[in-house]
């Protein structure tokens, strides 16, 4: 009777479950799928035949690029990363720690933002590069960025964080005594690194190197503004919508999905295929002080190099925030600066709604994030039922999918009324973004909370039920508490990369429901740089604002968001 009751309690709680990840994440999967399908009035691969034919040189190209960029991201981000992480892990000089916490810096760019600021610095008319022409007195510029290059340097300042952060999380997690006994046995530095510290380490690096290759998969604003010629598959999605050929984008979408879910089942399986777990609890990482004092202060200059390099960015949008629009015209550089643009913002009723946009917007999403992540997080760990795997599949696909394809996806299926949009035409209205940054970001929160549930003892809910209390009662009173940080790191990181959301809103948005990100690449049109300067320091704000009071009053740290 007991357990009869208690199937149908999960059954209860998986049918909402359900119905969210089929009506908004397989559906619209499925109609992108068919939709490609559609050639000529009928039913057929003819999109498939042209796309892989020599004749479409355009699209196989764009998709060589889009993983020949992922990959070489993945490679410059782990070789500037893991460094790092050992470094600051490893050994202790003076400032390590501020220079730490530094490294961490580029979290605090949206994507759009960051991009904006490398073309503002080191772009053909760029800070920099003019810097240095007027030093030395060059007919030109020594240098700019764009194509590949530009692409990778953007890709590599922005995602060179998820290595260090991953890498130094599983560092400070391994037992000093394995190393250690390796070198009581013998054992050369080199061969304890990688015969023990190493594969130790395999899972932090593998997991980043996954998260890197499915940004690098779906990034949108680097390519946007920095490609010139050079496309990707993200990008010729778009400009395939943007010529009304959806069938085109329709087909280019699919293809995108199979290689990032490809990509993200290679790498679960190589992760899973050895067990890298430590039979000891670590103690913690052990940091040697560097007492050979040229190599400190060589670490030490390195150290602040590093951060003006890291700060350059940030400071160069604060920089040109200032500059009023209309009064950098020929000038190589800004000369007048004001707080013009933060009072129109905040005083003109038509330049503050964007921001006003992506704030509620991005609060309908985050509080949809939070509720169905927690409730879909409670069922996957703490409820038996067969099909689980296929729930957790489901569940991940929105991570693994480029943002693009998530809006092409949001396109086909709720154009025309159906059952899951309740008979209503959604694409085109408020509604169909905060679906979009939702959809999007479920796997945030469902992956973060179940983190801390998994290390929930069963016993505890089990003691709270045996002296009579109800389910929703003690999951109010007991679990919930006790789950919060781990359900706070996803919602939070949720929300502002909701704020932040370019690729999903660039296919979605309408003039009504612009968000901020819109309105950013609309002032950089208008060569408004000083407003849309603006509106990014407003972004940086907020993202730095949240991250301060997720570790200040709930002990979040931006590590245990991107875990």
């Amino acid at each position: 009777m007991i357990k009869n009751r208690d199937t149908r309690f999960t059954i209860l709680l998986l049918i909402p479950v359900l119905l969210v990840l089929v009506a908004y994440v397989l559906y619209p999967s499925l109609r992108t799928f068919i939709e490609s399908l559609h050639k000529d009035g009928s039913i057929n691969f003819g999109n498939y035949q042209d796309f892989f034919s020599q004749e479409s040189k355009t699209n196989l190209q764009a998709l060589w690029n889009s993983v020949y960029i992922s990959v070489l991201s993945v490679i410059v981000s782990a070789l500037i990363g893991i460094p790092l992480a050992f470094i600051f892990n490893r050994y202790d000089f003076p400032g390590r720690s501020f220079f730490s916490t530094a490294a961490i810096m580029p979290i605090v760019l949206p994507s759009l933002v960051g991009v904006m600021s490398f073309m503002f610095l080191y772009g053909e008319t760029g800070l920099v590069p003019n810097a240095i022409k007027d030093l030395f007195g060059l007919e030109k510029v020594p240098f700019k960025i764009g194509g590949v290059s530009g692409i990778l340097i953007v890709h590599a300042y922005t995602m060179y964080v998820y290595f260090y952060m991953t890498v130094s999380s599983a560092i400070n997690k391994i037992d000093p005594s394995l190393e250690e006994a390796a070198y009581n046995l013998g054992a050369s530095r080199s061969k304890v690194f990688w015969k023990v510290t190493f594969p130790l380490l395999t899972p932090a690096i593998v997991a980043a190197s996954l998260l890197v290759f499915m940004i690098s998969m779906a990034s949108f604003s680097a390519p946007f503004l920095l490609a010139g010629g050079y496309r990707v598959l993200s990008l010729q999605i778009y400009f395939s919508k943007i010529n009304g050929d959806m069938e085109v984008a329709a087909t280019q979408s699919v293809i995108l999905s199979v290689v990032s879910i490809a990509f993200l089942l290679f790498m679960r399986w190589y992760q899973n295929r050895k067990d890298y777990r430590m039979a000891s609890k670590g103690i913690g990482a052990h940091r040697s002080e560097v007492k050979n004092p040229v190599l400190k202060w060589v670490l030490v200059l390195t150290g602040i190099i590093g951060v003006v390099i890291l700060l350059l960015p940030h400071f160069t949008i604060l920089l040109l925030s200032l500059v009023p629009d209309g009064t950098w015209t020929w000038q190589t550089y800004p000369t007048v600066f004001n707080f013009e643009n933060y009072r129109l913002l905040f005083e003109d009723p038509n330049i503050f709604k964007p921001l006003k946009n992506s704030l509620l917007l991005s609060f309908i999403a985050t509080a949809g994030n939070l509720v169905f992540g927690v409730l879909t997080s409670y069922v996957l760990v703490k409820r038996k039922f067969i099909g689980k795997n296929f729930v957790d599949i489901l569940v991940m696909i929105p991570w693994a999918l480029p943002a693009t394809v998530i809006g092409m996806n949001l396109i086909f299926a709720f154009n025309e009324p159906n059952v899951f949009s309740f008979g209503n035409i959604l694409v085109g209205t408020f509604w169909i973004l905060p679906l979009a940054y939702f959809i999007r970001h479920i796997p945030l929160v469902v992956r973060s909370t179940n983190a801390v549930l998994e290390q929930l003892d069963d016993s505890i809910e089990e003691a709270s039920r045996s002296l009579g209390a109800k389910w929703f009662y003690t999951f109010r009173k007991v679990i919930l508490p006790i789950i919060m940080p781990g359900v706070l790191a996803g919602t939070l990181l949720a929300f502002v990369e909701s704020v932040g959301e370019f690729p999903t809103s660039v296919l979605l948005y309408t003039i009504s429901n612009r968000p901020i990100s819109i309105e950013i690449m609309n002032q950089l049109r208008m060569f408004n740089m000083g407003q849309a300067a603006a509106y990014g320091m407003i972004q940086i704000a907020l993202i730095a604002v949240v991250l301060f009071i997720s570790n200040k009053f709930f002990g979040v740290k931006a590590e245990q968001s991107l875990s």
